[in-house]
Order: C-alpha cells, then structure tokens, then sequence
C-alpha cells in the first residue's frame, strides 16, 4: 500500500507515538509550517528542530526560515539519487 511519504532515499524510522496528538500540541505557527512543508516531518522532530532553531535565533520567523532551509538541504541530498541528474534542483548542493 502506499504511504504518504513518496519515493525517498531519505532515513525512515518507526514511529508509535500519537502523531495527530503531537502535532496538535505544536505551536500554531509552527503547524502551518508542516502543513505546507514539502517533506513529511514528524511533529517530534520538526519541533526539536524548531526548538533548537529558535533558542539560536530568539525569533519565530527565522527559526522557521531554519526549518526550510533544513528542509531545502535534505531535498537537495536526496533529489540526483531519486529523480536523476535532469531534475531542476539536481545541480543545487545542499549547504553544510
């Protein structure tokens, strides 16, 4: 059956928990982020990401601006392997 989560070369791990409680739990700003990422982030660890984003930055607005550019660099390691040299976004390199 397939999953929500596409064709990735990306790291998968098994969750338990409740995801929809979780997510509900998430600061608002923080659930429109998710809402309208490109990958399938579970709230657990977007909001460890956000967390640790926002303690460096002390502001909303760039610790989601971290968040995509987190999310820009994992598309960016996975695209040539899933979709190929030919891809628009293939010759990007994900920052370190």
């Amino acid at each position: 059956m397939p999953t929500n989560q596409g064709v990735t070369s990306l790291k998968r791990r098994k969750h338990t928990g409740n995801s929809m409680r979780e997510f509900d739990g998430l600061p608002t700003e923080l659930r429109a982020w998710v809402a309208s990422a490109s990958l399938p982030w579970r709230p657990k660890s977007v909001r460890r990401a956000f967390d640790r984003a926002l303690s460096r930055t002390q502001s909303t607005t760039l610790a989601l601006r971290e968040l995509d550019r987190i999310e820009r660099n994992m598309i960016a390691r996975d695209v040539r392997k899933i979709w190929g040299a030919d891809h628009p976004d293939a010759g990007i390199k994900a920052e370190t």
